[in-house]
This record gives structure tokens, C-alpha cells and sequence, in this order.
């Protein structure tokens, strides 16, 4: 096999930072940039070599700054633009790059472009959106939005529908026109030029929509599915591959693609190796209905993944994508519950252990390693008592849509979905003191604290040298010591095994092997038996032989194996 090329971001851990709930500086209940220009020194600590920041732009946050109204400015609540820069420069100061989130399938409908827009049928600037005559005095299909409701949204003023995927104040751009291309790109380099470091790509594989606009295949809402129509579209590529012509390939750049709906295949293609489209792509199966959870309705569940169905998704995605494509690494973000709460135990007794397992399980995988705030302090899942408790759409939208209307599950069932999966679980503010709100702000927070931060915060894992931050700092500097971790290639190790995740890496004459126990017991396990290397990091300080310990995990580096 040819050698895997080399670059920076394959070499970087990068952690993502959701601007809201991180730190606020003014004391009005909400993070800013300079909050997190505050806390560079913490990053610089762990040792993280990129952030990338949720949506800083201008926006009425209908969707947490997922609906930009001007992506020249910065969302007040977040600050200014000098506090933009003041930011970047602290950060490169202080040897971390920055990279935006970049949002270009929809914008916000208060952005200029949709003003414009909805004015008449022969504005300007109508055909940058996706406008649409009804058909039988209703919409022109049947699709449903990822946000509850009907994808298309009747306009008046001119007697017809525009598509939203998501909420109705987020119309897609109709990525068709030359000219929408052209107004994105500018925008693309006018950061770059500003001296970012990369683009992490909301929904990217969405910006190419099936131009017949079908009815899509009925769901048990009565809703069509509008995935097939709208993910991975026919021109996909070859607007990525643009977009790399005339902004990417100009500036070294981390480019991560958030592709829903990715298949391996269409993996390959967006992160190919010869670079003509992007760096990675996120995709979903593990953290999906895939991983073996279950679902009360559509995404709602109270189940937990099972770990032998993970092993197999991840196992597959890094064998697939071996010497074709880059892996990104995740199990936490702003859209997933948090992970030591789905994927390990975050009892008492266990949160610390299996925090740390199952960071060594991602950390010494074949890829570029994604943590999110918090997470490395072991941060978990709060606890919802009302629909009161919840800030995110797509909750309030799921609550209103399948316990008001349609009755189909009770408060109490869909309270449980929300403690076990609502995205408002990872966007509770960053826990950094015991103190008043964790430290994260003087006033009433936007979204309330965990109230488990007296115990869990920053300034008790920076005083604790066994804590699960100094666990994730020494994560980190393996991976800058030892290429084996960036570029080894993977091997699947235990497959049948129904409790240990286990598997190892090769490169020139050195082999790791790595094992994990996904349970709270003790499991036979004797991959390390008789094995003299070098133990690169463990969660136990003692082992037992033909053992793994509840939640332990080992990693061992054997020379000329």
C-alpha cells in the first residue's frame, strides 16, 4: 500500500467550542468571543491544536446561529468583529488555529439575499432560493423538514413555496444559479484572507438537490422523506470540486464536511486523497439509529448503543476508507447527547473510567480526533423536568409535533428521549468552578447549568492529576510523538468479542495494540498476555492477566513485531 500522505490536520486534535455556552465575559447570561479569547491558556494547556467554532455569525437564532443574516458580521450576543480578530490573533499567538463553521446550504430569511428574494418573481436575486408553484392547492411535494412539519413554506406576496430543509426562517440556497456560487466563494475567501485556518461544512451534502423535486417515500407521519431527494445530489461534487478550484486549493486548510446521508462510496469521494474536494466528512452511522439504541419514535429513544454494533460501523468506516480517504473521529458535539452519558456509564462510580476508555477507543483510532467542550472533563447528560427546560428547536418542534398533536407519546416517555439524546445536553454552559454557574457567567445562563457541576469542572480536574482532562492531555501529546497513532493502519482485532473493543495499528516495524471493555465487569481478555512493549497509556495503573478490568483500556507498543 502506498504511503498515506502527510498533513497537518491529520496530525491535529481539534476542539470544537460552542461559542453560547462556553464562557461569558459581560455577564448577560450568554459566552462570546472574548470568553473564549479568555480561555486560550485552558486549550493551550490540554494541548488541542485547532478550534473550530460553532456559528459566529450575525443571526436571529431561530436555529442557534445556524441561520446567518450576514456572514460579513458577528452575532451580538458573540461580540464584534475586533473581538473576532483579537481572538484569532490570541489564539495563532499561542500556537492553535481557528477554523469557521460554514453554513451555505440555507441562510437565515432575515439575511438580504431572501429579502430580496421574496419581493417579487422577477427580483434579482429571486433564483438564489428554490421557489416552487404548488401543486393541488397544496405544497409541490410532500416533503418533510428535518425540523418537524412541511419542507416548503407558502409565501403570499408572490402565490408561491420555498424549500426549507430545516426551519421555515432557514430557506435553501438554490445552489443551481452561478451566481449563488459566486457570492458564496467570495465570502469563503474574504475569511481566508483574514487568516482562518479551515472550514468545518454544515450540511454540505445537501447543497445539490434532485431538480424534479419527486414526492419522496412515505413516512409513518405521512410526511415524505426528502433525504433521498436532497443528500448527496447529482451535483454535488462537482461544486465541492469548484469551490476547492476557486477557494480551497488557494490557502493549507482543515476542510471537514458534515454529510448526512454519507455512504463509504460517497465518502471517497469527498475526501479523496488527491485533495480535489475536501479534507473529511463527518458521518452518522455510529452515533445513529445504526448503533443498535433503538428509537420510541423517529430519533427519539431511551436505549443505548450496543457496543458490538458500534465496533462494527467504526471498524468498517476505517478499513473502507484505508489509503482512499480521511476518517474523522467524534462521539461527542453539539448535536449528539453527551458521550460518556450514551456510549459509557456516567454513574458515580464509573463516569471517570469511562470517560477514559472511551477516549483511548477514538483517540488511537486511524483519523483526525474531534473533542467537544467539555469532554474532556467528562461532562454528562442533565436532566429535562419540562418542555421549559429546553432551548432547541428541534426539541420544542418534536414535543409540540408528537405530544401535543398527534399524542403519540406521553410527557414522561418523551422527557426520558430528551435525557437521553436531546441536543440540549451537550449545550448546557461549559462547567470551569464550583462556583456560581460553574463560572461560566455572573447572571442567568441561557441555558440552565448541570447541576452536577460542583463536582465536575475544570478547576478540580486541573487539581486532580488523575482526572480525565490530564488523561486527555496526555492523549494528545502521544499523538504529536508517535505517527504510528496519525498513520498506522488498522487492524480489526476480537470481533466477536461481545464486551472488549479491540483492535491494532501497524506502521514500518512497530504494531499497537489496543483494547477496551465497554462494560462495568471484569472480561476475559488475553491480547496483552506475554507481550513485552512498551504500555503507552492505560486507565488502570495495575492489570490483571487474562483480564480486562471494568472499563479498562490498554494500549501497548510492540517494536519489530
Amino acid at each position: 500500500m502506498a504511503e498515506e500522505q502527510k498533513a497537518w490536520w491529520k496530525e491535529a486534535v481539534i476542539y470544537q467550542i460552542y461559542p453560547r455556552s462556553f464562557q461569558d465575559s459581560n455577564g448577560d447570561g450568554i459566552g462570546d468571543l472574548p470568553g473564549i479569547t479568555r480561555r486560550i491558556p485552558y486549550l493551550k494547556e490540554l494541548g488541542v491544536d485547532v478550534i473550530w467554532l460553532s456559528p459566529i455569525y450575525q443571526s436571529p437564532n431561530d436555529d442557534n446561529g445556524y441561520d446567518i443574516s450576514d456572514y460579513r458580521a458577528i452575532m451580538k450576543d458573540f461580540g464584534t468583529m475586533e473581538d473576532f480578530d483579537t481572538l484569532l490573533r490570541a489564539a495563532h499567538e499561542a500556537g492553535i488555529k481557528l477554523v469557521m463553521d460554514l453554513v451555505v446550504n440555507h441562510t437565515s430569511d432575515e439575511h438580504a439575499w431572501f429579502i430580496e428574494s421574496r419581493k417579487s418573481r422577477t427580483n434579482p436575486y429571486r433564483d438564489f432560493y428554490i421557489w416552487k408553484d404548488g401543486k393541488d392547492g397544496k405544497a409541490p411535494n410532500n416533503w418533510e423538514s428535518y425540523f418537524s412539519g412541511p419542507a416548503w413554506q407558502y409565501d403570499e406576496a408572490t402565490d408561491q413555496y420555498y424549500l426549507h430543509c430545516f426551519s421555515k426562517k432557514q430557506p435553501d440556497l438554490n445552489w443551481e444559479n452561478t451566481k449563488v456560487r459566486d457570492a458564496v466563494f467570495d465570502m469563503m475567501n474574504w475569511w481566508c484572507e483574514k487568516g482562518i485556518d479551515g472550514f468545518r461544512m454544515d450540511v454540505i451534502s445537501m447543497i445539490s438537490k434532485d431538480q424534479t423535486f419527486p414526492d419522496g417515500p412515505v413516512k409513518a407521519d405521512g410526511y415524505g422523506d426528502l433525504s433521498p431527494h436532497v443528500c448527496n445530489g447529482p451535483r454535488v461534487h462537482e461544486f465541492l470540486q469548484e469551490m476547492n478550484h476557486r477557494v480551497l486549493s488557494h490557502y493549507d486548510l482543515l476542510t471537514v464536511g458534515e454529510a448526512a446521508g454519507v455512504t463509504i462510496d460517497e465518502a471517497k469521494k469527498y475526501a479523496r486523497s488527491d485533495g480535489k474536494e475536501l479534507g473529511m466528512v463527518f458521518q452518522f452511522e455510529h452515533v445513529g439509529p445504526e448503533n443498535g439504541k433503538g428509537s420510541v419514535i423517529d430519533k427519539w429513544t431511551t436505549g443505548k448503543p450496543q457496543m458490538p454494533k458500534v465496533r462494527a460501523i467504526l471498524n468498517k468506516w476505517q478499513q473502507e476508507l484505508e489509503g482512499k480517504a480521511w476518517n474523522s473521529l467524534y462521539l461527542d458535539n453539539h448535536d449528539q447527547p453527551r458521550c460518556v452519558s450514551m456510549f459509557g456509564n456516567d454513574s458515580p462510580e464509573w463516569r471517570v473510567l469511562s470517560a477514559k476508555m472511551l477516549a483511548t477507543c477514538l483517540h488511537m483510532q486511524k483519523g483526525t480526533p474531534y473533542i467537544y467542550q467539555g469532554e474532556e472533563l467528562g461532562m454528562t447528560n442533565t436532566t429535562f423536568h419540562s418542555l421549559d427546560d429546553c432551548q432547541d428547536l428541534e426539541e420544542i418542534n418534536a414535543w409540540h409535533q408528537y405530544v401535543d398533536e398527534q399524542k403519540k407519546v406521553s410527557p414522561e416517555t418523551m422527557l426520558a428521549c430528551f435525557n437521553t439524546v436531546a441536543r440540549d445536553n451537550a449545550r448546557t454552559p461549559m462547567q470551569w468552578t464550583a462556583g456560581k454557574n460553574a463560572g461560566f457567567t455572573d447572571a442567568t445562563p441561557w441555558l440552565a447549568v448541570n447541576p452536577n457541576y460542583k463536582t465536575i469542572n475544570a478547576e478540580a480536574a486541573l487539581k486532580d492529576p488523575d482526572s480525565t482532562f490530564y488523561y486527555y492531555q496526555k492523549l494528545i501529546r502521544l499523538r504529536h510523538a508517535y505517527p504510528i497513532i496519525v498513520y498506522g493502519i488498522f487492524e480489526p482485532l476480537l470481533e466477536d468479542d461481545q464486551n472488549a473493543y479491540a483492535f491494532a495499528r501497524h506502521l514500518g516495524g512497530e504494531t499497537l495494540l489496543i483494547a477496551c471493555n465497554w462494560t462495568s465487569e471484569e472480561v476475559p481478555c488475553n491480547l496483552f498476555d506475554g507481550k513485552d512493549g512498551e504500555e503507552l497509556i492505560s486507565n488502570y495503573a495495575n492489570h490483571k492477566t487474562g483480564a480486562l478490568q471494568p472499563y479498562e483500556a490498554r494500549v501497548l507498543l510492540l517494536r519489530n513485531a
